[in-house]
C-alpha cells in the first residue's frame, strides 16, 4: 500500500466536524443576494401567475358569484373556482375536511379565498381580482373568544384535559389562594420571503412543485387529493426558506394545490406569490389565549394546587389547533412541580383565519401562564418573584425521593438542571446586586422606573404526535470520496443543512466541503416529517448519521477482507484511513470499494426512542428529553407615556454538547428577540366586523435592530449533561430559547409595580405595548390612593 504524499499525517481533525464553529452553509449567499429563493428560479417559457380573490365579510353564504368581468380583464386566462377542483376540495392537515381549497357556498372568516385568477403576469392577476361581484348573506360572526364560554362553545377540535391528584380540593384546603385571568395574543410569522408556488406540469398524472414548506410530504399529499391523483405523481421540491417559524408547516398547502390545478388545466407553469397583505390576510398565526387560573398555596408561596383553562381562538378550521393547544397545557407548569393540577384546552371556534403553528407551537403560552401564577403568588406574599421560582421548581436531577419531579401528564422529569442554570446566572448577572440598585433608582426617580426578572424555561423536546417522530436520509459516496447527502429536513435559515453535513463529515472523517446536502425532494426521501418541534438536526441527523455508519461498515468489511486484517484495527482518520498499521486516503479506499462492487449508498433511517402517549388518559412520555435555560432582563419605563426600553438582557441557555456553537448562538439571539416581539410590541386587531387590521409593515411592529437589548450576553451551557443518547449528546435548539423573552415581560412588570411600591400585581396582559403598560401604570396609581 502507498502512503500518498498529499496526505497530511500530522492533521489533528477534518475541517468542519461536530462541535467547531461553522458558518451557515449560504451565509455569504444571504447577505450578498446570491441565495436562490423560488421567486428568484427562471421562470419557464410562458409561466401564469395567480391571485387570491378573499372573502370580505366574516361569515355567511353566498348568494351568487359573478367573475365575468374578471375573466374579460388584461391578460386573464382563466378563474378558478371551487368546481374547478378535479379532486378534494380540501387542505385539512388533520383529515378533518373542514378547509377548502376555495371556498364553496359560504365563507367563514374576512379574506377567506373564493377563487384564483390565473393571469399572464402577476400584476394583471392582481388588477383583476378587484372586478368581481360576489353576494353574500351575512350571518352571525365570532370574533373576540373573550365573548365565549369556554366549556359550551363550539370547539374546532376535541379538548385535551391533564389531570394529577385533586386539584380543586388542594386549592379549597389551602391556607391562601387566588384567581385570576390573562390574556396572551397571537403572532403573525412576518417571514422576509412570503408564501410562494410554482408548478411545472408533466407528462401523464405528473406535475413538479416548488414550494416555501416546512412539510414537502404534506404539499405533495394536499396537492394530490386536490388534483385526484396518487402521491406519485406530484413532486415536491425546497432549497430554502426565507424563513419559516411553522407557519410554513400547512399554510403553503393552499396555494400549492392552486398552482398545481391550474397547472395541469393549461398545461402552463403557474406561480403564486401573495403580496404581503394578502399573505398576512390569508394565512394563520400563532394562536391567541384567555388562561384563566386558580391557585392555592402556603404563607411561604408554596404551590399546592393549580387549576387552569387555556382557552384558544382557533379559527374557522382545526388546521393544527389541537397539538398546539395540547402543548400548552404541557408547558402549562414550566419548570414548576405542582402537587395538583387540573388544566384544560378549549380550542375555540372563530369567524377569523385558522391559526397554525408557529415556533414553540402552545408551549410558550403554556409558560405564560405558568409565571404569571408565579408572579400572583410572589405579590400575595410579598417575596421577589425569583424566590418563589426558586422554591417551586422540580425536585434537583438525581432525587432519590422523586416526589417533585412528576410532570401534570405523568412524565417523570430525569433531567433536570434548572437549578444549576438559575444559580449560574443569578451569579453571572449581578442579579441581587442589581436588584437593590434598581429599588434605590426607583425610590429616587418618579418618571422613569426599572424592573428586573429572571425567568426560567423547561421545553419538551418531540413531536407530541408520535408517529411524527422518524426522519429518513440518502447517502451517496462517490468515486473521488465526495459525498452527496439528502434528508428529510427543510433549510428555514437555522442552520440545519450545516449541522447534518458536519455529522455525516465526523462519521466519515473528511472535511466538511466535501459533503454536499441538495435541496429537500419528495423524489429522494419519502414519507417525511414537517421540520418543525425543535427536531430537525435530532431527527434528520440520526438519520444521516445511520446512512454513513451504514457505508462505514461496508468499507471496513472490505478493508478486512482485502488487506487480511480484523476490523478492529481499521479506523477511520482525518481524511485518511488506517487499516492495519499502514494508512489510506479516504478517496483510494472509496475507488477500491467501488472496484470491488461495494455498495456506496445507504438509506438511512431514524424513529426516535422511549416516547408514547395516550391522550385519552392524559398520560405518557410525550418528549425524549427536556432543554433548559434562564434569561435575566432590565427594563426602564416612561411612566408618562408607557414607553419603554430593554437596558440589558443575560442569557444561559442549555445546547448539551453544541454541533454548532456559532449557530446556536444565533438560534437563541433570534429567537430571544422573536419572543421578546410576541410578548411586548407584536400585536393583531381584528376589528368587530372581522377585517384584521395589522396587515402590514405599516401597522404590525416587529422588533428592529433598534429594540435589541443595550448590553446582551448569550453563554451556552454546553455541559456534556445529556440524559439521552442524542446526536452527539447535543441538544435541540430551535424553539426553547423562545419563551426566554418571557423575561422582559416580567422586568415590565416589575417596573409598573414600582409605581405602587411592588404590594399589588400589575396583571399585565401580552402584548405589553406602551398603551399597556402606560394603562397599568395608572390603574396601578388609582389602586394605591384607593388603598391609601
Amino acid at each position: 500500500m502507498n502512503n500518498h504524499s498529499s496526505i497530511d499525517l500530522k492533521a489533528a481533525r477534518i475541517k468542519g466536524g461536530v462541535a467547531t464553529d461553522q458558518r451557515h452553509d449560504s451565509a455569504h449567499k444571504h447577505v450578498t443576494g446570491q441565495a436562490v429563493y423560488i421567486d428568484d428560479m427562471p421562470e419557464p417559457a410562458g409561466t401564469l401567475h395567480g391571485c387570491l380573490g378573499l372573502s370580505t365579510v366574516a361569515h355567511g353564504t353566498i348568494r351568487e358569484i359573478d367573475v365575468s368581468a374578471v375573466r374579460s380583464a388584461p391578460g386573464v386566462v382563466d378563474v378558478l373556482l371551487a368546481s374547478d377542483v378535479p379532486g378534494e376540495n380540501d387542505i385539512s392537515p388533520t383529515g378533518r375536511h373542514d378547509e377548502p381549497v376555495l371556498a364553496d357556498g359560504k365563507v367563514q372568516f374576512y379574506g377567506q379565498p373564493i377563487f384564483c385568477v390565473i393571469a399572464e403576469t402577476r400584476e394583471a392577476a392582481r388588477r383583476a381580482t378587484r372586478h368581481a361581484k360576489i353576494s353574500y348573506t351575512e350571518l352571525p360572526a365570532i370574533i373576540d373568544i373573550g365573548e365565549l364560554d369556554p366549556v359550551s362553545s363550539k370547539l374546532v377540535t376535541p379538548p385535551l384535559t391533564l389531570k394529577r391528584g385533586d386539584a380543586k380540593a388542594a386549592i379549597a384546603d389551602a391556607p391562601r389562594r387566588l384567581k385570576g385571568q390573562m390574556r396572551v395574543g397571537g403572532q403573525e410569522h412576518f417571514y422576509l420571503e412570503g408564501h410562494i408556488a410554482m408548478a411545472i406540469p408533466g407528462e401523464d398524472q405528473d406535475v413538479t412543485i416548488y414550494c416555501s414548506t416546512q412539510h414537502p410530504s404534506e404539499v405533495q399529499h394536499m396537492v394530490g387529493h386536490a388534483l385526484g391523483v396518487p402521491s406519485h405523481a406530484v413532486m415536491v421540491e425546497i432549497r430554502r426558506m426565507g424563513g419559516g417559524f411553522g407557519g410554513k408547516e400547512t399554510q403553503g398547502n393552499q396555494f400549492a394545490a392552486l398552482a398545481a390545478i391550474a397547472a395541469k388545466k393549461h398545461h402552463r407553469a403557474v406561480k403564486i406569490r401573495p403580496d404581503r397583505d394578502d399573505d398576512m390576510i390569508a394565512t394563520g398565526k400563532r394562536h391567541d389565549f384567555l388562561i384563566d387560573y386558580e391557585v392555592g398555596f402556603d404563607d411561604e408561596g408554596r404551590i399546592l394546587g393549580v387549576d387552569f383553562m387555556f382557552a384558544a381562538r382557533c379559527g374557522f378550521s382545526a388546521d393544527l389547533s389541537g397539538p398546539v393547544t395540547d402543548r400548552a397545557l404541557f408547558h402549562c407548569d414550566n419548570t414548576y412541580f405542582y402537587p395538583n393540577v387540573l388544566a384544560r384546552s378549549a380550542p375555540l371556534y372563530t369567524n377569523t383565519v385558522s391559526n397554525t403553528a408557529f415556533r414553540g407551537f402552545g408551549g410558550p403560552q403554556g409558560m405564560v401562564g405558568a409565571e404569571r401564577v408565579i408572579e400572583e403568588v410572589a405579590f400575595a406574599v410579598g417575596k421577589d418573584p425569583l424566590e418563589i421560582r426558586k422554591l417551586n421548581f422540580y425536585g434537583p436531577n438525581g432525587d432519590k425521593n422523586g416526589d417533585r419531579n412528576v410532570t401534570p401528564y405523568h412524565q417523570t422529569v430525569e433531567d433536570n438542571i434548572i437549578h444549576r442554570v438559575i444559580a449560574e446566572l443569578e451569579e453571572s448577572c449581578d442579579y441581587a446586586r442589581r436588584r437593590r440598585t434598581i429599588d434605590a433608582f426607583n425610590a429616587n426617580s418618579d418618571i422613569i422606573k426599572r424592573g428586573l426578572a429572571l425567568t426560567p424555561v423547561k421545553f419538551g423536546i418531540s413531536f407530541t404526535a408520535t408517529h411524527y417522530n422518524q426522519a429518513g436520509a440518502l447517502v451517496h459516496v462517490y468515486t473521488d470520496g465526495s459525498v452527496h447527502l439528502n434528508h428529510g429536513g427543510t433549510e428555514m435559515g437555522q442552520g440545519l443543512n450545516t449541522k447534518v453535513a458536519q455529522v455525516v463529515a465526523e462519521e466519515f472523517q473528511i472535511d466538511l466541503d466535501q459533503v454536499k446536502i441538495t435541496a429537500t425532494t419528495t423524489g429522494k426521501v419519502p414519507n417525511t416529517s414537517a421540520t418543525a418541534a425543535s427536531s430537525g438536526t435530532d431527527l434528520n441527523g440520526m438519520a444521516a448519521q445511520n446512512g454513513a455508519r451504514q457505508i462505514k461498515d461496508r468499507l471496513i468489511d472490505f478493508a478486512a477482507k482485502k488487506y487480511q486484517v480484523p476490523h478492529d484495527q481499521i479506523v477511520f482518520l482525518p481524511n485518511r484511513v488506517r487499516v492495519g498499521n499502514q494508512e489510506i486516503a479516504f478517496a483510494d479506499l472509496i475507488k477500491q470499494a467501488y472496484m470491488a462492487r461495494i455498495q456506496l449508498s445507504a438509506a438511512g433511517f431514524y424513529k426516535t426512542p422511549k416516547i408514547h402517549w395516550n391522550r385519552d388518559k392524559g398520560e405518557g412520555r410525550p418528549f425524549y428529553y427536556f432543554a433548559y435555560g434562564a434569561s435575566c432582563s432590565e427594563v426602564s419605563i416612561d411612566t408618562l407615556t408607557g414607553e419603554y426600553v430593554v437596558e440589558r438582557t443575560d442569557i444561559l441557555h442549555e445546547t448539551g454538547r453544541s454541533l454548532n456553537r456559532a449557530i446556536d448562538l444565533g438560534q437563541i439571539e433570534g429567537g430571544f428577540i422573536q419572543g421578546m416581539g410576541w410578548l411586548t410590541t407584536e400585536e393583531l386587531w381584528w376589528d368587530d366586523k372581522g377585517r384584521l387590521r395589522t396587515h402590514a409593515p405599516s401597522t404590525y411592529k416587529i422588533p428592529l435592530a433598534s429594540d435589541r437589548p443595550k448590553i446582551f450576553n448569550v453563554v451556552l451551557a454546553d455541559w456534556p449533561e445529556a440524559h439521552e443518547p442524542t446526536i452527539h449528546r447535543s441538544k435541540a435548539v430551535g424553539e426553547p430559547p423562545f419563551p426566554l423573552g418571557m423575561s422582559v415581560l416580567h422586568a415590565l412588570s416589575d417596573a409598573v409595580a414600582s409605581v405602587a411600591n411592588h404590594k399589588i400585581c400589575p396583571r399585565l396582559d401580552a402584548p405589553a405595548t406602551p398603551e399597556r403598560v402606560l394603562m397599568a401604570v395608572e390603574r396601578l396609581k388609582a389602586e394605591a390612593r384607593r388603598r391609601a
